[in-house]
């Protein structure tokens, strides 16, 4: 069986999401429908939207189902106003590709955005700018200053985004208290289905719908629900929110890997260590030693993990994380991503550790 580590490209099926689904492919009606079988699908999205808007800490009617996280970031960063786009650099792929031309805000060596970065672009910029800022890093786990962010942001009558995605369900959410104006959140990475997510936004802010054709998700998003998703997706976000509490038990995990992985390599660089962090994510560095190679050794171990950045059509790219966090090449070439979650046991530690120093011992030796 897979020590699988890699809960921050997706997690596990939660069994409360496979059950909702079950139940909602069973129903034949369309959510738009009027009659019986129409009005009972309609039920389970609305259901749905109430407990994924109680993790966000918001009203139901904010709730935009979409096709997932990337959907939701390109619909706020694409649909809200006019105005200048600011995005931190360490920002997902579907942030920094939907908007190429916005302005990217650096980051401190720590991972964290630069503050002072940000302040100049705000005074640099017009009114009605939107800064896109994520709660916690995908590569590295780093919690970002949101709330700071949202006062600069207040003050410069800017808007801000967020990207919670791989947040949720792993601590608190509440967009008052980050306050933040639209946030987005994905159902696979909290234990629910892939293709579905949210984009979190009031009513009363102006949203141009990326998809046209039809007066689904309140005209904000065009297109016939994905019924046995969203009902994946809201089951999820009820369990993740229960879970929430013995989840930072995760973070234990992660800091006897971190720990014990030092111990094997003195060598090792762990990204983010000095800044608060997610309590499930470590990105681990060996100059030298290929991200690649300690994969594809690992998972020849049974043991699941990814690179340090995303993987596209199978190639491992340099990370625009860590590179924008001053990481050398070599160090960049070496990162690796452990995640953890809500199946994650210290076997799963135990099997890194035996697979991942065997091939650190013989890259020494070679």
């Amino acid at each position: 069986m897979t020590a699988y580590l890699d809960y921050n490209a997706t997690a596990p099926l939660r069994p409360e999401a496979q059950a909702a689904m079950v139940e909602a492919l069973a129903e034949p009606g369309n959510p738009s429908s009027v009659h019986g079988a129409g009005r009972r699908a309609r039920r389970l999205v609305e259901e749905a939207r109430e407990k994924v808007a109680a993790l966000a800490g918001v009203d139901p009617g904010w709730v935009i189902f979409t096709s997932g996280g990337t959907e939701a970031n390109n619909l706020a960063l694409r649909g809200l106003g006019s105005g200048p786009r600011l995005v931190s650099a360490g920002e997902h792929d579907s942030v920094l590709q939907a908007v190429p031309q916005a302005r990217r805000l650096a980051l401190l060596p720590n991972g964290q955005l630069d503050l002072g970065d940000l302040d100049v672009a705000l005074e640099e910029t017009p009114a009605g700018a939107l800064v896109s800022v994520m709660l916690a890093n995908n590569e590295t786990g780093v919690l970002q200053p949101v709330e700071a962010v949202a006062e600069r942001a207040r003050a410069a009558d800017a808007l801000v985004h967020c990207d919670a995605v791989q947040a949720a369900g792993k601590r608190a959410l509440d967009m008052a208290e980050l306050g933040v104006d639209c946030m987005t959140l994905s159902a696979h990475k909290l234990g629910g289905p892939p293709g579905v997510g949210a984009l979190i936004c009031p009513e009363t802010l102006p949203l141009t719908p990326l998809l046209q054709g039809g007066g689904q998700e309140r005209r904000r998003r065009a297109g016939t629900e994905n019924l046995p998703g969203i009902a994946g997706f809201g089951a999820a976000a009820e369990a993740a929110s229960g879970d929430l509490a013995s989840f930072q038990a995760v973070a234990r995990l992660r800091d006897r890997l971190e720990d014990e992985a030092r111990r094997i390599a003195p060598d090792l660089k762990v990204f983010g260590a000095e800044s608060p962090r997610i309590a499930n994510t470590s990105c681990l560095a060996v100059a030298g030693l290929a991200a690649e190679t300690q994969i594809m050794a690992l998972d020849l171990a049974g043991v699941a993990v990814s690179a340090g950045a995303a993987c596209s059509s199978g190639k491992v790219q340099p990370s625009h994380v860590l590179t924008a966090m001053g990481a050398s090449a070599a160090e960049a070439a070496s990162a690796i991503r452990v995640s953890f979650g809500w199946q994650s046991r210290d076997d799963d530690v135990n099997r890194f550790l035996s697979a991942w120093g065997d091939l650190y011992r013989r890259s020494q030796a070679a």
